[in-house]
């Protein structure tokens, strides 16, 4: 970070700008006994229905390490029932461990949870970000690292910390270039298509300065209003609560950071701001008339320190034919369009799950697991403006493989004249349909003119089948690294998926997925195998 002159005059310049802003906020609630104690209860993390409370709790004799230093962190977690919170609890392993402990966001299920540092096979191996998933047993799996590309060459910050947002999509860091340095700047990472995260980006000057502090950032669930704290100037104290708007995709553009104000912010050093989302309410630790050193507590926000809004929807995931629960990924896409606006995850415990989607769009969601076929629902939100908590459960039919699989056991793929709207072969859900002259260059995803005429007939067929739902898969030969392969699949069924929405079929009722090399037909040891692997070819999800 290089010293700028300007910018710190621009900096006071604005401190004017700021004295006048004033929020009728009303009186900060403690969040009380159950919760807060004698000790130092700080940095909150509330999930998404505002019902599960994550924070770290600073000299509690219960903590891993305390009977070796008695300001040991650990993470500790509260539930809401009816209302009330209930005794706070001391997070079990492997969440605690013998090193500094803290959880940096929960997602809006709650079934997956970042906390800091880096953990390989569930042990500690220095600076970074980990994820731990829910178990079946309604514990945690071991913690595994965050594979975000040059972050180890780029941070240099013990205690750096992140967030991400309930899109599952874009990672917000924050940590020091520069060695022994005493300012942070907040970054931006996103998730690739092979599941690791983008090289750090600056989030620029407007949020990361070059001259100040800044931390902690959160996200709001409608991923456009971040919170963060920061010594820059026009403050109540060291460090204060800010808010900025993000004003486009680029993630460089920003609203001028406004300060969150004095009921919020003291003279002292104030950080770690969450808000859950309804975004109602803001919870902050506070040292004021507290129970202890600090306490958990939430402040009831003015209108204009609210994020956008947004509807909540949540419900379980089933197994259609014997009515278990199923934990199973769940996508959510843009009608029309594929955009992959977001991922979710069902819980292993009881199958339910919870994203958060702003309002003024349609959605598809989308539920999938081997050998069953895949959910499409959509969530229409293009009229509703206020916040709403939906109920969805998800139903997931088990295809029976059985009709479709020869004397030998293999899968049978019918050719599309067989099925086209004057073919004479029966359609059944479940069934493999290939498809024959669909190219691409090497290695690109843009359709050949030479293949309009195959999908063509795909068009026919759907449109005279108007209730039939479609899978659209693109396979590879093993030629070519496996995570290459699998980018390359999925954006060669995108692209023969677009050309259909061209064509007039609804988006609801095609899939698109890429299978890498991981569904050959053939050997990859011949010129020929490879030939017959590399292919599009789609399954009936519904006739």
């Amino acid at each position: 970070m290089q010293h700028n002159m300007t910018k710190k005059i621009l900096f006071n310049a604005f401190v004017c700008i700021l004295a006048g802003n004033s929020y009728a906020q009303t009186e900060v609630e403690n969040l009380g006994k159950q919760v807060n104690s004698a000790f130092a209860e700080v940095r909150p993390t509330i999930s998404a229905d505002g019902k599960l409370l994550y924070f770290v709790v600073e000299g509690n004799p219960q903590n891993t390490l305390f009977k070796s230093d008695k300001r040991a962190q650990d993470i500790w977690y509260a539930e809401l029932e009816n209302g009330t919170w209930g005794a706070a609890k001391h997070a079990a392993t492997p969440l605690n461990d013998q090193k500094e402990n803290a959880v940096f966001w929960v997602s809006p299920e709650g079934n997956r949870i970042l906390i800091r540092g880096s953990y390989v096979n569930g042990k500690y191996a220095g600076r970074g970000i980990s994820i731990c998933n829910k178990s079946a047993d309604g514990g945690w799996s071991k913690p595994e690292k965050l594979n975000i590309r040059g972050y180890d060459k780029m941070s240099h910050d013990d205690y750096s910390g992140a967030f991400l947002s309930n899109d599952g999509k874009t990672l917000l860091l924050y940590f020091s270039e520069e060695k022994n340095s005493l300012s942070n700047d907040i970054y931006v990472s996103r998730l690739t298509e092979n599941n690791d995260w983008s090289q750090p980006e600056s989030l620029g000057e407007t949020i990361s300065t070059y001259d100040y502090d800044e931390i902690s950032p959160s996200l709001a669930a409608d991923n456009i209003t971040l919170y963060f704290s920061s010594d820059r100037p026009g403050g109540q104290g060291e460090h204060d609560i800010w808010m900025s708007k993000r004003l486009d995709d680029s993630w460089k553009k920003w609203s001028e950071p406004v300060n969150m104000g004095a009921i919020i912010n003291t003279k002292k050093w104030d950080a770690y701001f969450a808000v859950d989302a309804k975004g109602e309410y803001g919870y902050f630790a506070s040292s004021q008339n507290s129970l202890g050193q600090t306490d958990l507590v939430r402040i009831k926000l003015d209108e204009s320190q609210r994020p956008k809004t947004v509807a909540l929807i949540y419900g379980k995931v089933y197994n259609a034919k014997t009515k278990e629960i199923m934990s199973v990924p769940l996508l959510y896409d843009l009608i029309p369009g594929e955009n992959n606006e977001g991922n979710a995850l069902s819980s292993p415990v009881d199958g339910s799950y919870k994203i958060t989607l702003p309002y003024g769009k349609k959605y598809i969601l989308r539920a999938s697991a081997d050998n069953f076929f895949p959910i499409l629902d959509t969530v229409d939100l293009s009229k509703v403006s206020a916040y709403q908590e939906i109920h969805r459960d998800l139903y997931m039919t088990p295809i029976e493989l059985s009709k479709n699989l020869d004397s030998n056991g293999k899968e049978i793929r019918r050719d599309i004249d067989s099925l086209d709207a004057d073919g004479s072969e029966p359609i059944e859900a479940g069934q493999i349909v290939s498809l024959k002259n669909i190219l691409f260059d090497f290695s690109k995803s843009i359709l050949r003119s030479e293949s309009f005429a195959e999908l063509n007939k795909v068009v026919r067929l759907v449109k005279a089948n108007p209730t039939m739902v479609i899978e659209l898969s693109a396979h590879t030969d093993k030629i070519g690294g496996y995570s290459a392969n699998l980018a390359l699949s999925n954006d060669r069924a995108r692209s023969a998926r677009e050309y259909l929405l061209s064509k007039g079929i609804e988006a609801n009722r095609i899939v698109a997925k890429g299978y890498g090399e991981n569904k050959p037909v053939s050997t990859n040891n011949t010129d020929a195998g490879r030939q017959l692997n590399r292919r599009v070819e789609f399954t009936i999800l519904k006739k």
